[in-house]
């Protein structure tokens, strides 16, 4: 982008009011979102996302069971395309929270209970359903006790069925615990990021800003019996008597036909010494670091022991033949020539051109979509930038670098196009199968699964609408982008091999052993230095666990990087020791293999680690996930793996000096 003269003046202008106002700012805090006071009895009204379970990973809307309603009726939360395709659906709920004033409240009492609500309260009962529920864009969080320690969970169950019992049970009655923080406006301004936008609170707003900040939300769940008769004469909002959490079942509140439920609440607000900027510190409690240094660790032993092979490559093996072959004279250069061994007997060959160029063009292209997309990503949510509070923010953020990416990936596939045929005829052909390969796999992996969301009648069902979005995004954004930069490619300098390719190819000796398989063998490597990270991030995903060790994920994603590239450049080297020219494929899933290791332990983690996942569609609908991120990760390391052997082999050649 070019910018003219005149304009730069009003940009300095601009550039100094935004440092001088940092200056006067006395301190930042930028994940999350903005922060909102409450003054005492100012109504808060709590919200509620979709139901969840570790069980099915089916989300369902939580007015899907006969809960209690608001009185002015459901109202959905504006949501953002993360939070869409997550499945997320926040609506507004009759929870009504007063700040400071500790109360308990009657909700409702439902109409007598029929078949199908009590067959539904069941199924979601024993298949482990969760409410999710918000305040002040806190979810609420519930401490439960298992061997004699304390472990938390976001959400409370739908209800609970005892041991050795056919019946089962609805929470209908909970006992809340909000953490608040007297603020006092001491000058401090905070910068906020999030659902509710950017905000700041000066000096000038200390009087308005002064009351009390919401720091925590936990919850109690009980299941109380009461009189149907008694409750149906109060109403919304009716003050009754608090009441013990009974631990007999006969006063527990039954699920079973013709059962009337009345929903209760109490509310008791206690004053606590955390600050706003930690309050999400709870959520995101690191659990494991040891393990996540023992990773980083062993990573680090395989990137040392394959350096030291790269090392004795370049500098015993490589420097010391071309060395040899430098001090020669011409005569003894072309008696050598005839004696050559090696890796210098495929000097006409090796850059011939492979099978599938074009194939080849393009998952090179959307490997560095891919890699470029995940790095950025990675580094701004180590920074910070990518609260949990500003849910959907990372899988939004994605989507959209993804897109803008295209320019990168189409310049990249077309210039490795140019560089392979010498030409830039059939470019635009290059451009557009870059810009709709993995996006539509993707696209087709989705679909099947949606259709099976839509026979589910789930909230993680993508509705057409957002269908719509989603290709507008595609056809208009990153396929015009990919097109700019496969033009731009076109006009970018082809590289130029060291050497000529011989017209007739070299007959390649005959191996006791497939070639393919020291390739496959060879993603076991990149995958020691991804698998105990991968462990945490699927259990975030489908645990339902906070994951905010991004600090962690960037370091092993650096450490993944220069392993894939160690791994590709030794075996490439191997190969051509042995008069295998055809390199191009194998440097590729020589490091892309690994994600073959990936979806295995995917499948690994589904048998052992997810054995409460019930039912072929959660079944179907992890696999459908897991292929994605295998597909995704095969394009990134075969990517970094190529381009580093590419590199490597043009060094290597460009010392030879053979005509």
């Amino acid at each position: 982008m070019v910018f003219s003269e005149r304009k730069m003046p009003g940009i300095c202008c601009g550039f100094l009011l935004v440092v001088l106002f940092a200056h006067s700012c006395h301190g930042f805090y930028l994940p999350g979102s903005y922060m909102h006071t409450y003054s005492t009895s100012e109504s808060i009204f709590a919200k509620v996302n979709s139901l969840t379970s570790i069980e099915t990973e089916l989300p369902f809307s939580y007015y899907s069971l006969p809960y209690c309603k608001p009185l002015g009726g459901i109202k959905k939360s504006a949501e953002n395309l993360g939070e869409l395709l997550m499945g997320d659906q926040i609506d507004n709920s009759p929870y009504r929270f007063q700040m400071n004033v500790n109360e308990s409240l009657y909700l409702c009492t439902t109409n007598p209970l029929n078949e199908h609500e009590v067959k539904l309260l069941k199924q979601r009962t024993r298949d482990l359903y969760q409410v999710n529920m918000i305040l002040d864009n806190l979810p609420v969080m519930r401490i439960a006790k298992q061997n004699g320690i304390n472990i938390q969970w976001t959400g409370f169950p739908v209800g609970y069925t005892p041991p050795n019992s056919n019946d089962d049970y609805i929470i209908n009655h909970l006992k809340f615990k909000v953490l608040v923080h007297e603020y006092e406006g001491s000058g401090v301004e905070i910068i906020g990021t999030g659902e509710e936008g950017l905000g700041v609170i000066s000096e000038a707003d200390k009087k308005k800003a002064s009351g009390f900040e919401i720091v925590g939300f936990e919850v109690i769940p009980c299941s109380v019996k009461y009189d149907p008769e008694v409750m149906t004469k109060l109403h919304m909002y009716d003050k009754f008597s608090p009441v013990n959490c009974p631990l007999e079942l006969d006063k527990s509140q039954i699920i079973r036909e013709q059962e009337r439920i009345s929903f209760t609440y109490e509310v008791e607000f206690v004053k606590s010494d955390i600050r706003w900027p930690s309050r999400w510190d709870a959520y995101l409690k690191m659990e494991g670091a040891r393990v996540h240094w023992f990773s980083i660790l062993n990573s680090l032993m395989v990137i040392t022991f394959l350096a030291g092979i790269v090392f004795v490559i370049f500098l015993r093996t490589v420097r010391r033949d071309l060395t040899r072959y430098e001090e020669l004279d011409k005569e003894a250069q072309a008696q050598m020539n005839e004696e050559l061994s090696g890796w210098k007997l495929v000097v006409g060959d090796v850059f011939r051109e492979p099978d599938c160029p074009k194939l080849l063009c393009v998952m090179i292209g959307d490997g560095v979509q891919i890699t470029g997309m995940a790095a950025v990503t990675i580094v701004f949510a180590a920074f910070g930038f990518m609260s949990p509070a500003s849910r959907g923010m990372l899988l939004t953020g994605m989507i959209i670098l993804y897109l803008f990416l295209g320019i990168a990936a189409g310049y990249v596939a077309v210039r490795l196009w140019r560089t392979l045929k010498g030409t830039s005829e059939g470019w635009r052909s290059i451009s557009w199968s870059v810009a709709c390969f993995f996006p539509g796999i993707v696209f087709v992996i989705l679909t099947v699964l949606n259709f099976i969301l839509w026979g589910s009648k789930s909230t993680g069902a993508i509705p057409i609408s957002l269908y719509f979005v989603l290709l507008s995004l595609w056809f208009c954004i990153s396929v015009p982008l990919t097109l700019m930069g496969g033009f731009l490619g076109t006009r970018a300098e082809a590289i130029q091999y060291p050497v000529r390719t011989n017209q007739i190819p070299r007959e390649i000796p005959a191996r006791k052993y497939p070639s393919w398989l020291l390739v496959l063998g060879a993603g076991t490597l990149p995958f020691g230095t991804l698998f105990i990270e991968l462990f945490f991030i699927l259990s975030s995903i489908w645990l339902g666990r906070f994951y905010y060790v991004f600090g962690f994920l960037l370091i092993v994603l650096l450490l993944l990087v220069i392993v894939c590239a160690e791994v590709s450049v030794v075996l490439t080297y191997m190969h051509l020791c042995v008069e295998d020219w055809r390199w191009w494929w194998k440097a590729f899933f020589a490091s892309g293999s690994v994600a073959l290791y990936v979806f295995l332990y995917s499948i690994n983690y589904l048998v052992f680690d997810l054995q409460s996942l019930s039912g072929p569609v959660s079944a179907i609908l992890y696999l459908g996930y897991s292929m994605i991120m295998a597909i995704a990760i095969m394009l990134s390391t075969g990517t970094i793996g190529f381009s580093t052997s590419f590199y490597f082999v043009h060094y290597l050649f460009s010392s030879v000096k053979i005509d």
